[in-house]
């Protein structure tokens, strides 16, 4: 597994031409406002206010660059769904997003974040959809794991799951955390670090 020895801030970008030189890859992690993305991200790299969390979503503005063992990139992106910002700048950000997602070529896995509390929601279903007709690589990270009983949280994950396999025909990889007890952090680290290893650094071409 990835031992995380340094995790360091290299800037906010508005789009993805103006973000760091693609010289390593990078893992993009994103979900709906409010999932526990940047808690997630600071458990990963066991830093506690790495990435800045909130309780107003829509905290996240920017394509926020972590450079981790000067090796990768967590690429912090905005969320989707609810945030109290106009319509003009919803656009915009998805626009960020979007381009982000598509045009950047050292970009090798996007980890989408699902809070497991909650039954299926449309705009994850849309988002994970888009990525499939994109052909942008990605997994599914559930949130939240320690917040409900097993038994309730199991029957949302499997209505996503049924929910995804109406349009797919087979589910992608699934890793499971909770940020306050640690839950998933070797997994996602030794899913990243085999990525690094199998030679996916090739940048993707476009």
């Amino acid at each position: 597994m990835t031992e995380i020895a340094s995790a360091e801030f290299k800037g906010s970008f508005p789009n993805y031409s103006q973000c760091p030189k693609a010289e390593f890859p990078e893992f993009a992690f994103i979900g709906r406002s409010n999932v526990g993305k940047s808690s997630l991200i600071n458990m990963l790299c066991d830093k506690k206010e790495l990435a800045h969390t909130s309780q107003k979503p829509g905290k996240t503005q920017l394509l926020n660059f972590y450079l981790i063992n000067q090796l990768w990139y967590i690429v912090d992106l905005p969320g989707y769904g609810y945030a109290k910002i106009s319509q003009a700048k919803r656009k915009e950000w998805r626009k960020m997003i979007q381009d982000y997602l598509v045009l950047r070529p050292s970009l090798c896995c996007a980890f989408i974040l699902v809070d497991s509390n909650i039954k299926p929601q449309e705009k994850d279903i849309e988002f994970i959809n888009w990525l499939g007709e994109m052909h942008i690589p990605f997994v599914l990270v559930y949130t939240k794991m320690d917040r409900m009983k097993p038994h309730e949280i199991d029957e949302n994950i499997k209505l996503m799951q049924e929910k995804l396999l109406e349009y797919w025909n087979e589910l992608p990889q699934q890793f499971y955390t909770s940020s306050t007890k640690g839950i998933g952090k070797t997994e996602i680290l030794a899913y990243i670090d085999g990525l690094a290893r199998a030679g996916i650094l090739k940048f993707r071409q476009k």
